[in-house]
């Protein structure tokens, strides 16, 4: 069977993340320039190639000064960096509407295997007769397993940035040509 090529939808995918602040809250970031390409068999995603792109220098967590931070060599050092790139090993079907993904997470030029809960949503042809897929994807990652290892002690006890990031995306993808 040939492959079936999948790009993403910019105007309907976000790539986002949450981290603890203070212990006791979450602060949220999104990066605003990335690239998703998927390779399917047709229209099913079982084992499904997927290469994700993501400029760090575009993250926006809603603060210009933690922003400036997050770009720094403390963090994603972007100067170094350029890019921020996933790709699957594995799209394992679990049941009609739920994948579990697995892949390379390269990071300040560290590579680490990570693994993603993957929603499907459905397919459908929009408008303008384009067929559309889209997916949620969630999964935790360690940060300092790549390096990101900034923090500052807190007076009371516990720190500043949590070491447990959670990752988010929604996708849509169209189906090329």
């Amino acid at each position: 069977m040939s492959r079936t090529k999948w790009v993403f939808d910019p105007a309907h995918s976000e790539i986002s993340f949450k981290v603890k602040h203070l212990m006791i809250s979450s602060v949220k970031g999104v990066f605003e320039s990335f690239n998703i390409e998927v390779l399917s068999n047709g229209e099913d995603f079982s084992n499904a190639e997927i290469s994700v792109s993501i400029d760090p220098s575009t993250i926006n967590t809603g603060s210009k000064d933690r922003d400036a931070h997050l770009r720094s060599a403390d963090f994603f050092d972007v100067e170094n960096f350029k890019t921020i790139t996933f790709k699957s090993e594995k799209m394992e079907k679990i049941s009609d509407d739920e994948f579990k993904l697995s892949g390379d997470l390269t990071i300040r030029g560290i590579t680490q295997k990570v693994k993603l809960n993957v929603e499907f949503g459905g397919l459908i042809t929009d408008p303008w007769g384009v067929l559309k897929a889209g997916f949620t994807l969630e999964g935790k990652i360690n940060r300092k397993e790549w390096d990101l290892n900034w923090n500052a002690a807190l007076e009371a006890g516990g720190v500043l940035v949590g070491e447990d990031v959670r990752v988010y995306a929604e996708v849509e993808l169209q189906k090329q040509g």
